[in-house]
């Protein structure tokens, strides 16, 4: 029987992704002031799929989505963080794996990503890119039997074609000490059609406990399709959750947030992780004080289902897990205040 040698739907829609800021100007209808604005140049380049695009308000650079992947010039008008602040290099076993935590350790997949988010911690990582394949991290995953769990992360695991990630996953079948295969994702969001039959059907077939873990920041990005693609994930038993990075002028109030969760939830996606955003070089724009997160937390506390609330980390390099952050002063107010007599 004949093969069909055309790509995957996916592909054919990732090929649709906006890769030039003058053509996704004009497509957005900026105005000469606001193109003005617009940086021309990065060293970090744009790259966004068409379906964020098209929910783009025209014209606006306050929409949520527009400050998320488009570069402004205040990236360069900044002596703001550093290109390595989660220090990924001080990590790492080998080009392709990382480990930072007991017990797990993440494997770089790919260096490619669905879509380029200008707050990226890892836009300046030194990708390994000539050698194929993942021989020398699957043979210390093999020898490390402390390990029982490996993230799938990159860039963007779902860039690779799924015949590569089978591979993978097979190859990971056979550690038994590994119980469970985490896959970190942000494709979802921008092309859900990466979800198909046959990645499905790669995940129905493994063995270990999967688990899959999104990157949304803001209700907008989501909609029927992406929830429908995956319901698909949720219906093979895996559990779905979505990990969100803090973001001034993006999520950084309490409407935004609590609409993000109940969307979520409505749909059986737990949020997991609120990330304080990590200080990468040229991203002060987007930063936000951990005083001003923890508080959003408490009103979120006060707002939603206990497991609508999100734990709000920072990742401190050295830890032994992500820092959680809390509102002391908020706390000691509300203990202060269970304390007082009942009148």
């Amino acid at each position: 029987m004949a093969v069909d040698p055309s790509p995957p739907l996916w592909r054919q829609i990732q090929k649709k992704n906006f890769t030039d800021i003058q053509a996704l100007a004009d497509f957005l209808k900026l105005s000469e002031e606001n193109r003005s604005r617009v940086l021309q140049k990065s060293p970090f380049p744009l790259n966004l799929p068409l379906r964020l695009a098209q929910k783009i308000e025209r014209n606006c650079l306050e929409d949520p989505i527009f400050k998320q992947f488009l570069p402004i010039k205040e990236e360069i008008y900044t002596t703001f963080g550093s290109i390595e602040p989660v220090e990924d290099q001080r990590f790492r076993l080998t080009p392709k794996l990382l480990q930072k935590y007991d017990h797990r350790a993440l494997l770089i997949c790919s260096s490619a990503c669905a879509m380029h988010c200008r707050y990226c911690f890892r836009q300046n990582f030194p990708y390994e890119t000539k050698i194929q394949g993942f021989a020398q991290e699957l043979a210390i995953l093999q020898q490390d039997t402390t390990l029982s769990e490996v993230i799938l992360s990159g860039g963007d695991p779902l860039s690779l074609s799924t015949a590569s990630l089978g591979q993978l996953l097979l190859s990971l079948e056979r550690i038994n000490h590994l119980k469970r295969i985490r896959f970190h994702t942000r494709f979802p969001i921008g092309i859900p059609e990466r979800i198909d039959k046959p990645f499905l059907d790669l995940l129905r077939s493994s063995s270990k406990q999967i688990l899959f873990v999104i990157h949304c920041n803001h209700p907008k990005e989501l909609d029927p399709d992406i929830l429908s693609a995956l319901k698909q994930v949720q219906r093979l038993g895996i559990p779905v959750l979505n990990q969100s990075v803090l973001l001034r002028g993006v999520n950084d109030d309490v409407t935004t947030l609590a609409a993000l969760s109940e969307a979520l939830v409505n749909s059986g996606i737990l949020p997991y992780y609120l990330h304080a955003h990590d200080p990468v070089q040229g991203t002060e724009h987007f930063d936000v004080p951990d005083e001003r997160g923890a508080s959003l937390i408490a009103s979120l506390q006060t707002k939603l289902s206990g497991y609508a609330v999100p734990k709000f980390v920072r990742e401190i390099p050295g830890m032994a897990s992500k820092t959680p952050i809390s509102n002391h002063k908020e706390l000691r107010l509300q203990s202060s205040c269970q304390s007082l007599p009942l009148e």
